[in-house]
């Protein structure tokens, strides 16, 4: 169980004092790690005691887990959100003060982690030496770079990179709306890490770095002390905290002709494969002819080479046996409210024609799974550009039109970062000022025909005409 997890909280080179707090440890039954990083927000004292409130309130909920995880997590924060309400309204002076946090449990036993998000602080994946972002940031400035339209390097220094859309403090009630707390959970494997981390690591390192540091050969105490130096090399304008998770226990591999399980001999664990016990006396005695035995192995060896041979030839390459990269699994996220919202609107509508108001969309639509259009005329159009953003992991389309739709238009919508914009079937769909985003695959036409039927004819071609549109401007 050892390096498993280490959390580490700094200053910084600018600021007087640290509005930053972490969690770092097991539960109480050992069953889970709790990794959290909070950021406090509201001038000197006040940030600093949100901080702390909703470090207390949330070890406070998790002394004894229980319920469903996710349920379990939103509960923290729900908890910390109103003691931070409450200390607003007891004390003046903290009026303006709130945080944002990343909260995540890790069960290792069982490979899976989940968490809770609210603001601009971030989670991260390491898996095969791959940094993947899992959480989204909750701030104009990270919209911009999640949707393309920003780089990381301009989100980093951009003038309004630390303003935020929702954070602990800012309204009640929070475990009643669905949408303002991020959650999600995802397997978490051997050898998988996480990383949980304030904006004082990401405004002043890069991915590519922080990823440098996170596979170099070296314990997860000295990757976070690089880490926190790092960003104090870079001019360390804010405080810097950052929580690292591992999943340290060891992949098995396999092989064609046995299965041998290792731990690892720098992780103090035990080594599973038996070691040949020492002799007592130092001196040999009597040794023995070892000709028999060599001349047996050189004809099992043979031998085996001889199957291994004939089995490749019989079967082709298929045969051979290779261990391969664990892929991210993408995360496992429940319908946010204002997807629900939308499908609610158009499986409701009376008529044809939905005008979406740019005051009920204030936000990008998060989709982690497909809209669906079943009807047979339809007309969609947005006051201003209202935005589709595909859900991190998910690999769907953004809308999915039946086959039975004999005209469905869609008009000023925006569609990012999909591996598919819109799936659609025999020619259905009309689209007026409708842009993509950092999508792999903007249309997917699905041609439907009955069902053991001859089919004559060609396909026609889609003909599109592009346009431009200003970015969006808060």
């Amino acid at each position: 169980m050892t390096d498993q997890y280490f959390g580490i909280t700094d200053t910084g080179k600018a600021r007087q004092n640290n509005e930053d707090a972490f969690i770092a440890r097991q539960d109480a039954g050992n069953r889970f790690i709790i990794a959290c990083v909070i950021d406090g927000v509201g001038g000197y004292a006040g940030g600093e005691v949100a901080a702390g409130i909703a470090r207390e309130a949330i070890l406070k909920r998790l002394e004894k887990p229980s319920g469903e995880i996710i349920s379990m997590i939103i509960d923290c924060f729900d908890i910390a959100n109103q003691r931070i309400i409450e200390e607003k309204q007891r004390n003046k002076e903290y009026e303006m003060m709130s945080c944002v946090s990343t909260l995540a449990i890790a069960d290792i036993a069982n490979n899976q982690f989940y968490f809770a998000h609210v603001g601009d602080t971030r989670l991260y994946l390491l898996r095969d030496n791959s940094l993947v972002k899992i959480s989204h940031d909750q701030s104009f400035v990270g919209f911009l770079e999640e949707s393309g339209r920003l780089s990381e390097a301009d989100a980093m220094s951009h003038p309004k990179r630390n303003e935020i859309n929702k954070a602990l403090g800012f309204e009640p009630n929070l475990g009643k709306n669905t949408d303002y707390i991020e959650t999600g959970q995802s397997p978490f494997l051997s050898g998988d890490m996480l990383l949980l981390c304030s904006d004082g690591l990401t405004d002043m390192v890069g991915t590519a770095e922080i990823t440098q540091i996170l596979t170099c050969g070296a314990t997860l105490k000295d990757k976070g002390k690089q880490l926190i130096e790092a960003a104090n090399h870079y001019g360390g304008k804010d405080n810097v905290t950052v929580v690292l998770v591992h999943n340290n226990k060891t992949p098995q591999q396999h092989s064609a002709t046995a299965v041998k399980q290792r731990e690892p001999s720098s992780n103090g664990l035990a080594n599973h494969v038996a070691e040949k016990p020492k002799r007592d006396d130092p001196e040999p005695a009597r040794r023995k002819s070892n000709n028999g035995l060599i001349a047996l192995l050189v004809v099992l060896v043979l031998a085996f080479a001889g199957a291994s041979i004939y089995l490749y030839l019989k079967g082709g390459p298929q045969n051979n046996i290779a261990v391969q990269p664990q892929p991210v699994v993408p995360v496992k996220r429940q319908p946010g409210t204002l997807q629900l919202k939308l499908q609610k609107e158009i499986d409701n509508l009376k008529g044809n024609v939905l005008l979406l108001a740019d005051t009920a969309y204030k936000t990008p639509i998060i989709i982690s799974e497909a809209i669906q259009i079943n009807r047979d005329t339809l007309l969609i159009k947005s006051k201003g550009n209202i935005v589709f953003q595909s859900d991190s992991g998910y690999d769907g389309a953004a809308i999915k039109l039946a086959a039975r739709c004999k005209l469905v238009t869609l008009d000023s919508l925006s569609f990012h970062n999909f591996k598919t914009g819109i799936s659609f079937a025999n020619n259905n769909l009309a689209l007026r000022h409708v842009q993509f985003v950092n999508c792999k695959q903007n249309l997917e036409n699905e041609a439907s025909f009955a069902d053991g039927k001859f089919i004559s004819g060609k396909t026609a071609p889609i003909t599109m005409k592009t346009d431009s549109l200003p970015l969006i401007k808060k």
